[in-house]
């Protein structure tokens, strides 16, 4: 690692934003075959000696933490609980110290499956707080979505992270027409009973290619319709860079009060407000879901370079981070990694 001393720089674009929030992908390998995500056999995963090893995820968060501000590290894959070294990895990332000189706060993106097991080693290490993902509280929807029967993996993952003490317990929904709009209104009830935050997501064009057909896609418009007629929703506070826009909802007969989310990637994107960065399994940084372009900081990583090296190339490559995704506009094409490759 370098010894050179360099004031701690901020990832800044060229549009004002600063990334403090850093997603690293562990491993494109999921035990899911989610529809809107991939496709039913699956994709052609990552050569290990293309993948990071846990020594190098360590560094390069670290060179994100101590030299370039971020704040949030949240661990994505793929599935990332199909990561031996998980427990390792959030560990050493739990003793370094942002600019604010404190630990990073450190989250987990799941399916759930096999979380149980696992979540009290995951605590102890130092993880903070997870978010699961639910489409389905009826078991042959869930199986058909994810292509796998695993729901009760899944609400025994959600009891565990509970009685683990985890807080906020994210739950992530995406709606799909014709699907699971069935499910917005029981999944709603489900999560206020229990005291979870659950946001319902639009689908957005990261599955398999030439998958996305935005008829099929439910906005936040109508996803919202369906919730207040059922309850009663007032708008929380402004969100800053948070991707959900959430909602109170009032406490009455056969509920709670809680909160609700709305993530609007493609009706009403947030781009303006995006605090993100993003690390793949390989060692790409990619400066937004949607870009087309990547910087390899692996191959820089294994010549020998310094950390000064590493956070100049993770700089040069947020400057250039785009306005916004540009779903919708013309000329826009999905990338060529399907989300599962890139992190969420």
């Amino acid at each position: 690692m370098s010894t050179a001393i360099l004031p701690q720089a901020s990832l800044l674009d060229a549009h004002g934003r600063v990334a403090r929030d850093l997603r690293v992908s562990l491993t494109d390998r999921c035990n899911l075959r989610c529809s809107y995500c991939m496709p039913a056999e699956g994709l052609a995963w990552l050569p290990a000696p293309q993948v990071l090893t846990d020594a190098e995820v360590i560094r390069l968060i670290t060179v994100a933490v101590a030299w370039l501000g971020v704040r949030k590290v949240r661990f994505t894959g793929g599935e990332p609980l199909l990561r031996p070294g998980l427990a390792g990895i959030i560990g050493a990332a739990k003793v370094l110290r942002t600019d604010q000189g404190t630990p990073p706060e450190l989250s987990l993106t799941t399916n759930g499956v096999g979380l149980d097991r696992r979540i009290d080693e995951l605590a102890d290490a130092g993880l903070d707080r997870v978010n699961i993902s639910l489409d389905s509280l009826d078991r042959e929807r869930y199986a058909s979505l994810a292509r796998r029967d695993r729901l009760s993996d899944v609400l025994r993952s959600l009891a565990a992270v509970e009685a683990a003490g985890l807080r906020p317990i994210k739950v992530n929904t995406v709606v799909m027409r014709g699907v699971n709009e069935a499910d917005v209104v029981a999944l709603a009830e489900f999560c206020l009973a229990r005291g979870y935050r659950l946001r319902f997501i639009e689908q957005m064009p990261l599955g398999p290619r030439h998958g996305w057909d935005r008829s099929r896609m439910v906005p936040a418009g109508e996803i919202l319709a369906m919730l207040e007629a059922r309850f009663r929703l007032t708008p929380a506070a402004q969100r800053g860079s948070a991707p959900a826009q959430e909602w109170l909802v009032s406490a009455a007969d056969g509920h709670p009060a809680g909160r609700i989310g709305v993530i609007a990637s493609v009706t009403a994107p947030f781009c303006a407000a995006c605090d993100r960065t993003r690390l793949t399994a390989d060692g790409q940084v990619r400066n937004c879901l949607f870009s087309h372009t990547e910087t390899d900081l692996r191959t820089a990583l294994r010549a020998g370079a310094l950390d000064d090296d590493l956070a100049e190339l993770w700089l040069g490559t947020h400057r250039d981070k785009a306005a916004g995704h540009g779903i919708g506009t013309a000329g826009f094409q999905q990338p060529a990694r399907t989300m599962s490759s890139i992190g969420g």
